[in-house]
This record gives structure tokens, sequence and C-alpha cells, in this order.
């Protein structure tokens, strides 16, 4: 029998990988079928990959998608390192560490908060558009399942805008994954005025959005992927430790919401106080490995490192494969994820 479920990919820069290595196992899953997926900027990249996969090849050519976009990413054409290789590498942590402890990476930091990305004049260039103008925006747009979201917020209004089938386009995943201390604003077509609008990452507002994910066509299992933790145990004391915290909460209090919204609707149809179908109930499920999160630092979110990358991708096919282990009896069933625990 086949499972449909939702994917609700967060972003967090290259330590989107770790998505990556989810999505790789899940698509091994032969009963498993992606219905929906709502990204936010690294999630908007993994979700457009995927998308453009399942429609031209199915679940192998959408793993040939992302094995691609993480290549162009990682600036190598395979980053599959070899288990000799995997085994003599230090922890990503170790890595994550270093980078940010390095004099480039400070120097690029100061510079950075001294500096608006308008500074560069004609000279500025995102890095991401030569990959992201490469996707297949025939497929990436179709009308064809799954249904694809992409999230960002609006500058002016500050709310987040969901971009649908033909809305999406190059400039509206680069709006996604826009951090304003780093790129300059992508201007396009708000898709709830008409209006030329200036946008930022979606992270702000969405990280990823869930709503778009209640449409009654998609079904009611929404498996949101983690990238930024959301616990740490140990308080933060240095300026980048601090700084790294900061963007964690920031980018987490949107998730957390709407993931509080959804418990207190379940609450209300468990006590009889809403009727059963008057809103839909969906199911939370979430794969995520907050140990792993916790030892590395923003770095190697912003500083594509090869071997953090391909370490991230295995991390995430065991986390993933672990759920599968452990909870896929239970999609279309019952939630896994312990919302009244998270909510108290």
């Amino acid at each position: 029998m086949t499972i449909r479920i939702n994917l609700a990919l967060q972003g967090g820069g290259a330590h989107g990988a770790f998505t990556w290595g989810v999505l790789d196992r899940l698509l091994e899953e032969p009963d498993l079928e992606i219905a929906g997926i709502s990204g936010t900027s690294a999630g908007a990249l993994n979700g457009a990959a995927v998308k453009s996969g399942l429609i031209e090849g199915g679940p192998e050519a959408a793993r040939d998608k992302l094995d691609w976009l993480w290549g162009q990413i990682g600036a190598l054409d395979d980053i599959a390192l070899p288990d000799w290789m995997r085994a003599w590498l230090p922890a990503p942590g170790v890595v994550s560490q270093s980078v940010q402890n390095s004099l480039p990476f400070l120097w690029g930091e100061s510079v950075g908060r001294m500096m608006s990305p308008y500074a560069w004049g004609p000279f500025y260039q995102n890095p991401l558009e030569r990959i992201v103008e490469r996707f297949d925006f025939d497929r990436v747009c179709a009308h064809e399942p799954p249904a694809f979201f992409v999230c960002a917020t609006q500058v002016r209004d500050g709310k987040v805008r969901v971009f649908r089938e033909h809305r999406i386009s190059t400039q509206s995943i680069l709006a996604s994954a826009c951090l304003p201390t780093l790129f300059q604003a992508v201007e396009l077509e708000d898709p709830e005025t008409g209006n030329t609008e200036a946008f930022w990452d979606g992270g702000y507002t969405g990280n990823p959005a869930l709503f778009p994910l209640f449409d009654k066509g998609l079904p009611d299992d929404i498996v949101v992927i983690n990238i930024n933790p959301l616990h740490r145990e140990t308080l933060p004391v240095t300026p980048p430790e601090i700084q790294n915290r900061i963007n964690e909460i920031s980018f987490n209090s949107s998730l957390l919401r709407e993931l509080r919204a959804i418990d207190f609707v379940q609450r209300l149809l468990d006590e009889g106080k809403l009727d059963e179908g008057a809103m839909k109930r969906p199911l939370i499920h979430m794969i995520a490995d907050d140990g792993l999160m916790n030892a590395l630092s923003v770095a190697t979110k912003l500083v594509p490192v090869p071997s953090v990358i391909a370490q991230l991708k295995e991390a995430g096919r065991r986390a993933a494969g672990s759920f599968l282990r452990d909870h896929k009896a239970d999609l279309n069933q019952r939630q896994t994820a312990d919302l009244r625990a998270m909510f108290g």
C-alpha cells in the first residue's frame, strides 16, 4: 500500500546537506509517495531538485538531481567519499570549529558586519544564481505532483510569501535563500499583490511554512526535516556562539509558532470543542540529529566544506533510516512528534 507524505524542508545553508541525506534515503522506499513539499532556503533548493527529478524519471532521477545540486554547492563533481577515506576524516564539529576560528573566516565575518552587500556595486554577484538557473523550471513549476511551495519574506511588510507552480523561478528560490547581511534583496513580483517587491530569506517568517501543506488534497502527514537545533544545553558565551544561537532561535521561531497552533487545534479536537473534520488534523513527524547540529558552528553553514557536506549527507541517511525503522508503520496512522511535551 502506498504511504503518502508531505515534506517540510528547513533552511540552514550548507547544513542542508543533512536534508539531502534524509531525502536520498526516503527516495529508496518504493511505497513512499511524496505528495507535497514546502521548502525554505536550502530546503527550497532541495525541494526543487526532488520535484524536477521525480517528474523527469522518478525517485532515482530525484536522487541524481540531489547529487548534482550538492556537487555544485560543494564545488566538486562527486563528493561521495570512499569508506576508507571517510574513516580518517575529522568529526564535522572539529572541522566546523576550525573554519570558524580561521583568520579568513574571522576577517570575512568582520567585514560582513561592517559592509552592506550593496557596497559592492557592479561587482556584486549572488553565487547561488549560477546553480539555481540551471534547474529545469518546466518541471519545477509543473502542476503535476508533488505540490511544491517556496517560502520567502517580503521586506516591506515582514510577512511570509509562498510561491507555487508558475510563480516559482530562479529569482523566487534566490529570494528564499537571501540572507540580507550577505546578499542584496531579490526583487520580483509579489504573488499576493502583483507588485514588484523586495524579498529576504524565508527563514524569518516560515522555516518552512507548514500551512500550504494543509490543503485538502494533500495527506495529513507532514515530515519536518530539522537542520537548526531546537535545543542547546550549552550556554553560548563567545560572540560567534551567541550570534549563531540568535540565528537558530529566530529561524526556528516561525516553525515553532505553527507547531504550537497545530497542537492547540489537536487539543480542541481531542476535547470535543471542535467537531472532527472542522479543521484539518496534521500528523507531525520530525527527522533531526540535534547532537550533530549542536557540534557544528555557523561557519560550515556559510562555507561549504566538501568533507562536512559528505558527512552531513551520511548523517541524514542514518537519521532517516532510524526514523523509518521506528516509525514507518506510524505514517498515515498516528503522529510521532510529541507536541504536547514540546509545548507543555
